[in-house]
């Protein structure tokens, strides 16, 4: 379908979008499925550059919103905004690109293969007719249609001057939900969320938090019985925060081979994940705790 448009205030062009101070003109269409303009969206951003723990929550994301039903919002970028669509993708749900060039230009083009499955499972649209290339100040301008067409917008990662932010600022002129996922003090990745979060955003612990505000019920997770309990021996003490094996070896007490079969173990269930020779529990697994009885 690329090549076709919807133009403001004709039948297509979705009410939330029209509604905003500034809407575009007119949207161009990429894909497969133009009905979900006018769909339940969300929109997932932050950082270019994020950390491991930054990629982890993105595609929980990503793929909890998604597999509930709602539609999720992003930018191609880099980071953040491509983790969060391949989540999307990965749950069998549906996801929009907003692009700041022509809907027939990637870019990234290193992301061209993830835009060919979002617009064959989803749709990517842009205010820009085909043919016109990226230019800096076109992304904080599409910036506005990723808040537009979303009820809410979760920023994952972000520094203090991050394009994520501006497109936060625009949901909050819009009278839209921000939630923002706290980070340490100490990381510079997490400045901007945690100063969203000083000025009020709503704090995301997960997806449930952005569903039920929406009305949506989270995905049901899987039933099992859950790690055995030497890997859930190690799993607790990810929970404190992420450790190398050495270190989960000398505060488990557990010997090194045991623990190394432990975190396969939860690596393999999706309840852990390694960045840089760093464990961390997953967000999966917060979520498990946080809703057992």
């Amino acid at each position: 379908m690329t090549g076709a448009a919807v133009e403001l205030g004709a039948a297509g062009f979705p009410q939330l979008l029209a509604r905003i101070y500034d809407p575009p003109r007119r949207l161009h269409l990429r894909g497969a499925r133009p009905e979900l303009l006018a769909d339940r969206c969300v929109a997932v951003v932050g950082a270019r550059s994020c950390s491991g723990y930054g990629v982890q929550v993105a595609r929980t994301l990503g793929r909890d919103l998604a597999g509930a039903g709602a539609v999720v919002v992003s930018g191609l970028a880099r980071g953040i905004d491509a983790e969060a669509h391949r989540g999307a993708l990965e749950a069998g749900g549906a996801t929009i690109a907003v692009l700041g060039c022509g809907i027939d230009r990637d870019y990234p083009r290193a992301h061209a293969e993830l835009a060919r499955r979002i617009a064959a499972a989803g749709l990517i649209v842009s205010e820009y007719p085909p043919g016109v290339e990226p230019a800096p100040w076109r992304f904080p301008a599409r910036n506005r249609i990723i808040a537009g067409l979303s009820l809410a917008t979760v920023v994952v990662e972000a520094r203090e001057r991050s394009g994520a932010l501006i497109t936060a600022d625009f949901a909050l002129e819009e009278g839209r939900e921000v939630f923002a996922v706290p980070g340490e003090i100490t990381s510079a990745l997490s400045a901007g969320t945690n100063a969203l979060l000083r000025a009020g955003a709503a704090p995301l612990l997960c997806a449930g938090d952005v569903l039920a505000a929406l009305g949506l019920e989270p995905p049901p997770r899987p039933a099992g019985p859950g790690p055995e309990p030497t890997a859930a021996a190690v799993l607790a003490l990810l929970r404190d925060g992420p450790a190398d094996a050495d270190a989960l070896a000398r505060r488990s007490g557990l010997a090194a081979e045991t623990v190394a079969a432990a975190l396969v173990s939860l690596e393999l269930e999706g309840l852990a994940a390694v960045d840089g020779g760093l464990y961390r529990a997953t967000v999966a697994a917060v979520t498990r705790a946080l809703s057992r009885p």
